[in-house]
């Protein structure tokens, strides 16, 4: 499965590199996106099933770096190739790094666990396919256009995708019946993870919808180029990832709750300040802030992460991966569509001010959007039990 993925994403990396357009260029990166939904999910049945319980909020740890790390240092790492080089060097770089894990991967890794014929259901496949593409191309579509454009299209597109989800579900619950779903949605079944999968939803809308918004703040209404955007959020993103680790460890010996809750509250307090920035606040506050909010998100990935795996059992260390990985994947598109139709619609709206103004007005109207939501994250922290995640036994039928 790893030399799979990383094949697929070695292809994808050369394809988009050489596109001489943008159908290819699209191409290049999903297949490029292929090889990461196998990986990721891969990453954490992995860790979970050789790790020791006592030690997974440490291996944990280690996987937050890639999943909320590299996004948060991702536009600092571009701007600073942009700002030399050009496009297509995003992918150059990134292609010998990707060949030279999977050499090491395919000579390294070795198959440690049992393996069975899996029966693939087509049905489920074309079913999942429309219904998860459908929802993210229309909450793309709706943050692409910020609605300055028909919302009919992406509409249709979130009707026939929720449509098609549930005809997914429905699907899938006949399917276990037989022990043949192609997701097993049985760790539903157990309240931890529902919630704690609620929570890695709510916060991941935060980090995406903020990802996409500072940047742009700081270039169209502070005025940075894309190098110095990219260095004002680098002090938050190195934070994460040297606190991730720690966290895992924290989490280890108190378990969730005692992290959840302060960094659910830090991450609401960020998004409140972010509200009140304006073109004239000093860089060195908005650095504050962005510090503020990585270091709740360090304090809240890890544990959820943790929290919403760890109760589960064997048999569905892989079905929960999946999950939680398609819902990082939903709230991405969630975070930033809400984010930027709220910015664009305050902003067209805005009237007897000047273009800076009326950005600014309207990216303060998008960030208390996000306050709102990151406060159903806090209340939601309190319901997460105070002492160390215990397995559980989810219902087999």
């Amino acid at each position: 499965m790893f030399v799979a993925a990383m094949s697929l994403f070695s292809a994808g990396t050369l394809l988009a590199a050489l596109a001489p357009g943008f159908g290819l260029l699209l191409t290049g990166r999903i297949i490029q996106a292929s090889g990461t939904a196998i990986v990721l999910p891969l990453l954490m049945t992995t860790a979970l099933g050789f790790v020791a319980p006592h030690r997974r909020g440490a291996m944990m740890g280690l996987i937050s770096i890639v999943i909320s790390v590299a996004p948060a240092i991702g536009p600092t790492a571009s701007g600073l190739v942009l700002s030399v080089l050009d496009w297509r060097w995003l992918f150059w770089l990134v292609l010998p790094i990707a060949l030279i894990a999977l050499t090491v991967g395919a000579l390294t890794i070795k198959s440690v666990s049992e393996t069975s014929r899996v029966r693939f259901d087509v049905l489920s496949i074309v079913l999942s396919a429309v219904a998860f593409g459908g929802i993210i191309y229309g909450l793309g579509s709706f943050g692409e256009g910020g609605g300055s454009h028909s919302a009919v299209g992406p509409v249709v597109a979130l009707v026939v995708g929720a449509i098609t989800l549930v005809a997914f579900v429905l699907r899938q619950r006949s399917l276990q019946r037989r022990d043949a779903a192609l997701l097993d949605l049985r760790p539903f079944g157990t309240p931890l993870f529902s919630l704690s999968t609620i929570l890695v939803f709510v916060s991941m809308i935060a980090m995406f919808g903020t990802l996409i918004l500072l940047p742009l703040y700081l270039q169209n209404v502070v005025g940075l180029d894309t190098l110095a955007s990219g260095l004002v959020l680098l002090p938050g993103g190195v934070l994460m990832g040297l606190a991730a680790p720690l966290v895992g460890r924290w989490y280890d010996a108190v378990g969730p709750r005692p992290l959840l809750i302060p960094g659910a509250i830090m991450i609401s307090a960020a998004l409140w300040m972010f509200a009140t920035l304006g073109p004239d606040s000093a860089v060195a506050l908005i650095v504050a802030m962005h510090v503020l909010f990585s270091i709740g998100l360090a304090l809240t990935l890890t544990p959820l992460l943790t929290t919403a795996l760890g109760v589960l059992p064997n048999e569905l260390y892989s079905h929960g991966s999946a999950i939680v990985n398609t819902v990082q994947q939903l709230a991405g598109a969630a975070g930033t569509a809400v984010f930027i139709t709220v910015m664009s619609t305050v902003a067209a709206g805005a009237t007897g001010v000047d273009a800076v103004a009326a950005e600014s007005a309207g990216m303060q109207a998008a960030f208390m959007v996000g306050g709102v939501v990151s406060l159903i994250a806090v209340v939601l922290t309190l319901f997460i039990k105070p002492t160390k995640v215990a397995r559980a036994e989810v219902p087999l039928h």
